[in-house]
């Protein structure tokens, strides 16, 4: 099995993103589909045809605070009301005005996207790696819990390239501390996936520099109250691009799902090839 792996330099629009995710998740529920369609022939033909590659796209996205299923929008998952007003979840009712453009017509500081990932309220933006995963979880040989766990995982093993030790809790995503046995683990990455008929989507966001920190401050990320949020810059892992942190996530993520799922016993099929593509290359 190969996957593929897109990677954007710049900073990228959320929603340019979250579209090609959307495309790429849509044409592997179609293959699976056609596969196991009641008529033969129609079967036999999607069979043959190859399944389309898993794929990890990584971008660092323009200010951005999303929601998921848990915190979703009192018009569901639409951002607008009728008259035009932007809809709201409560937990981000505060920083209404951060949202919407400023009186002078300056535009917002950050837009507001609902997605249908697992999880509550975050924020995604310049300084931050944020990794997602379309794969076939049955080809991958694996369960929903194991994917949260192989993410996590990944991100554990890319921090301890740099010599810091990451770790879970009973909550979500990647947590760290700073030695001192009286201050409470701080938050280095968010975790949430959406899945439909076993097509995962959506995955991890990695703080890399400071950026973020001011814009998590004026929420509670993830409904964690009073969990502050970290940066491998904040630990003093500076001077790293997101390129290099995105070739690392790409890399521990193959280590890890070829170690731990497709060893004897388990019915994952193996990562041989890792290859870069482009955007267009993959809309084609």
């Amino acid at each position: 099995m190969k996957l593929a792996h897109i990677h954007f330099p710049n900073i990228t629009p959320f929603s340019r993103v979250s579209h090609l995710q959307q495309t790429l998740a849509a044409r592997l529920l179609a293959h699976k589909k056609a596969s196991s369609n009641p008529n033969p022939t129609t079967a036999a033909t999607a069979t043959a045809s190859p399944s389309p590659d898993p794929t990890i796209i990584t971008f660092s996205p323009n200010p951005v605070y999303t929601t998921g299923r848990r915190d979703l929008p009192p018009s569901n998952t639409s951002p607008e009301k009728e008259d035009g007003t932007l809809s709201l979840p409560p937990p981000l009712e505060p920083i209404r005005s951060l949202l919407t453009p400023g009186q002078d017509g300056s535009a917002p500081i950050a837009e507001y996207h609902p997605t249908l990932r697992g999880g509550q309220t975050t924020y995604h933006g310049p300084g931050q790696l944020v990794g997602y995963t379309v794969l076939d979880l049955r080809r991958m040989g694996i369960t929903p819990r194991c994917h949260i766990r192989l993410l996590e995982n990944s991100v554990i093993d890319v921090l301890a390239g740099y010599g810091l030790k990451g770790f879970t809790t009973e909550d979500p995503g990647v947590w760290v501390s700073d030695g001192n046995g009286d201050t409470l683990p701080k938050k280095i990455t968010a975790v949430g996936v959406h899945l439909r008929r076993n097509i995962s989507s959506y995955g991890v966001g990695l703080n890399v520099t400071e950026e973020p920190m001011w814009f998590f401050k004026q929420i509670v990320a993830c409904g964690l109250e009073g969990r502050e949020a970290t940066s491998l810059a904040g630990l003093g892992v500076r001077n790293v691009t997101m390129e290099e942190v995105a070739r690392r996530f790409v890399a521990a993520f193959v280590d890890r799902h070829n170690n731990d799922y497709c060893g004897s016993g388990s019915h994952g099929e193996k990562i041989e090839e890792v290859y870069t593509v482009k955007e267009d290359e993959l809309l084609d």
